[in-house]
């Protein structure tokens, strides 16, 4: 299901009525000039004078990564016996089983499905099935229906098929939902499954979505969000299904080789946002940095959900997913995504600020928190928030928390409107706390009320000062604050598609300090048909400066 009108047509449309009424980059960028102190009054090293380049960009694409495994059929002696047992047919028979070499046959006298439940199942609505296709004896493409799925009995479950019945080339792929019962096919698409090796059932929030591959790289034919007949966002009701998969088709024998099944990686990353102390030091351990991401999913905002990942200081490309966190609240368990971690040293456990983006339709957003003790980055996790108190009146999100000289400081986004017909207006803003103040309790220091597409603040310390930055999508430029919310000017770096966060990080090490700043881009996955929200790919940029002594040292 593709929305009609994404946040990318709002902010394309936004960006062209706007282009012809700003200020020119290069005028503003006189004007700053003569607001900023000259080179001798600085603090060294500015981040003004920062010069960025890209040394990496990658697309960490992966349906199901390899440490969120909950389930590995191999098709071993034991798992025929087990499986026998869990065999579920809504009429008849179950298909009967046999095992040859790491593989699983089932010859099925019936069209419907036979669907094997296993043992496992996810705690939040954002999944994958792999099913690993096998071959005839004679090495062809079998005929026959492939399923992959979520299971509760055999009259409850939603499941994608692949129907393969006489050629190949003239498959079918369909979505079914059974509901006490009855059986609703909500999408079917007819595709060409000759040589198709894997097929792959995912589910972000309640967006359904049916994979193919012939080789490495997925392809998604056919979608539809289930809410409608299933919310698998209740946890009362996720929590009764397990993973399954199976076969049908009256007198078909299927061969299955592999299942695996567990939580969904990302079709790209986005938001990215360093985890620190509660006094900015970059956490990092075994010489890996931690962050947050946005990991999308395979359709708009509500698809997609936060998780913590590592990136490797001597090897920037080498990035890693570690935990995925997911949050409940209003009664649901939602991929609410965009914000921060900050863990507190002085009383331990983690600060968590989140942006509401988990369930949004254009009713107004909001800053999520939650202080937990939990060891939230690695495995896991559903986490109960609260709305932050933040001193704006209209929505927000994109939040950025540290603690400097015993006050805390908040960095945000506002938002007066996000609508159909309008698009999103949002500026960056920032607030502070009272000298040994509490994140609760925060006044306003001022925001930035020229700019109506600006995003992704992060607060960050450089050479001793601090900034907030933002991104501008209308300037393509990202915007340096002061903690005051004066603007000092603009970052030197390669600004490229969307609206990519600037994430500087000072990374100190055996008394050298360099600069990194990762960030993301807009390149969708699929677009014409999952709509907006699949981007992007991880850029990392370096710095050509470096400066002698520590900012942060490594860990």
């Amino acid at each position: 299901m593709k929305l009609g009108i994404t946040r990318l047509d709002f902010l394309r449309g936004a960006i062209a009525s706007l282009a012809t009424a700003a200020v020119s980059p290069s005028r503003a960028a006189d004007a700053i000039a003569q607001l900023a102190p000259p080179p001798a009054a600085r603090l060294a090293p500015s981040l003004l004078d920062l010069e960025f380049s890209i040394v990496e960009q990658i697309r960490p694409f992966d349906l199901l990564p390899e440490g969120f495994v909950q389930v590995h059929e191999q098709f071993r002696e034991a798992s025929l016996r087990r499986l026998t047992r869990t065999g579920l047919q809504s009429e008849g028979a179950p298909a009967q089983m046999s095992l040859s070499p790491g593989r699983l046959r089932l010859t099925s006298s019936r069209a419907e499905p036979t669907l094997l439940r296993t043992e496992a199942g996810p705690v939040a609505p954002y999944c994958t099935v792999v099913v690993t296709i096998g071959s005839s004896k004679t090495g062809t493409d079998e005929a026959g229906t492939v399923t992959a799925g979520l299971v509760r009995d055999a009259s409850n479950y939603v499941i994608a098929s692949f129907e393969r019945n006489g050629d190949p080339a003239k498959a079918a792929v369909a979505i079914d939902v059974r509901v006490e019962g009855r059986t609703t096919r909500v999408a079917s698409v007819n595709v060409d499954l000759a040589g198709a090796t894997r097929c792959a059932f995912t589910v972000n929030e309640n967006y359904v979505t049916a994979l193919v591959a012939r080789g490495a790289d997925w392809v998604p034919v056919v979608q539809y969000r289930i809410t409608d007949l299933l919310d698998l966002r209740n946890p009362a009701v996720l929590r009764q299904y397990r993973y399954g998969f199976g076969a049908g088709g009256a007198g078909a024998t299927v061969t299955i080789e592999d299942v695996r099944a567990g939580y969904f990686g990302q079709a790209g990353i986005r938001d990215l946002h360093v985890i620190s102390h509660s006094d900015g030091r970059p956490y990092i351990r075994n010489g890996k940095l931690y962050l947050t991401a946005t990991q999308a999913g395979l359709s708009f905002f509500q698809a997609a959900h936060w998780g913590v990942w590592t990136l490797d200081l001597d090897e920037p490309y080498q990035v890693e997913p570690v935990a995925a966190l997911f949050f409940e609240r209003d009664g649901l368990v939602l991929g609410d995504h965009a914000g921060q971690i900050v863990a507190d040293d002085h009383d331990g456990g983690f600060h968590v600020a989140v942006s509401s983006w988990g369930d949004f339709a254009f009713k107004g957003m909001h800053v999520r928190y939650c202080r937990t003790f939990k060891n939230i980055l690695s495995g896991v996790h559903v986490l109960k928030s609260a709305r932050m108190s933040l001193p704006t009146d209209i929505s927000a999100w994109d939040p950025s928390m540290v603690r400097i000289g015993g006050r805390w400081y908040v960095g945000f986004v506002e938002s007066p409107y996000q609508d159909p017909t309008r698009g999103f207006n949002f500026h960056p803003a920032l607030a502070r706390s009272d000298r040994g103040g509490s994140l609760n309790r925060l006044s306003k220091v001022g925001a930035d009320l020229s700019r109506d597409q600006t995003e992704g603040t992060i607060l960050q310390k450089v050479g001793g000062r601090w900034y907030l930055l933002a991104s501008d999508g209308v300037d393509r430029q990202y915007r340096v604050y002061d903690l005051s919310m004066k603007l000092l000017g603009f970052l030197k770096a390669p600004y490229g598609s969307n609206i990519p966060h600037p994430q500087v990080i000072p990374i100190s090490d055996r008394g050298q300090t360099t600069y990194l700043l990762i960030t993301f881009e807009g390149t969708q996955y699929h677009e014409e048909l999952l709509g907006y929200g699949t981007h992007g790919d991880l850029i990392v940029m370096r710095a050509a400066q470096t400066r002698r002594g520590s900012e942060f040292e490594r860990s």
